[in-house]
């Protein structure tokens, strides 16, 4: 993790983290790969998670130069639909500073949970609900972003199967460049669904 990292992050109730996701992330299949090294989890660490549909306002999300993932930056006329996933363990997000890398910094932002399986991921026909906190990975070099949107779609289809491939999702991963932990990250705690 990210040096001087001795702030807590946006825990539940229960002791455990919350996060939006908003790429690859998106899919549990990746996540599962990141933090257990198998999209085939048991089902016992299949229920410790919960992923539900959130829109996270004030940002906007882009494609990353050459990446197969995006980068989402400030943008007060945007809003980023994603995923907002419960239950993750300090070892959880350990895994993910890893994983996201030097590119980002993981801040604690304000997302709001959509109520059941609304809309679309465009974000058509949504029904905002609760406000909560959750871990973000928000991107530092804007000028390093397309302007094109990231299409989950566009992923899914051409490049999902190589991203749960054993070991993948860490191959260019520099252990001495994790992300960095906003000033924010930490001062406010999530509530649990």
């Amino acid at each position: 993790m990210a040096s001087g990292n001795s702030r807590k992050s946006a825990n539940s109730d229960e002791g455990t983290y919350c996060a939006f996701f908003y790429g690859t992330l998106m899919v549990p299949d990746v996540f599962y790969s990141v933090c257990y090294g198998t999209k085939n989890v048991p089902e016992a660490i299949a229920k410790l998670h919960t992923f539900q549909s959130a829109i996270l306002p004030g940002y906007c999300r882009r494609r990353v130069k050459d990446a197969d993932y995006p980068g989402i930056v400030a943008d007060k006329d945007h809003e980023v639909v994603g995923i907002y996933a419960t239950g993750l363990t300090k070892a959880n997000i350990q895994k993910l500073d890893y994983f996201e890398g030097g590119q980002y910094e993981r801040r604690t932002l304000t997302v709001k949970v959509l109520p059941g399986q609304s809309g679309d991921l465009k974000g058509q026909g949504m029904v905002e609900g609760s406000e909560r906190k959750a871990e973000v990975y928000v991107f530092l070099d804007k000028r390093e972003l397309e302007e094109k949107e990231w299409s989950l779609e566009d992923f899914r289809r051409d490049k999902l199967r190589f991203w749960t491939r054993a070991g993948y999702v860490f191959e260019d991963c520099d252990p001495n460049d994790t992300a960095a932990v906003g000033a924010e990250a930490g001062e406010s705690y999530a509530q649990a669904d």
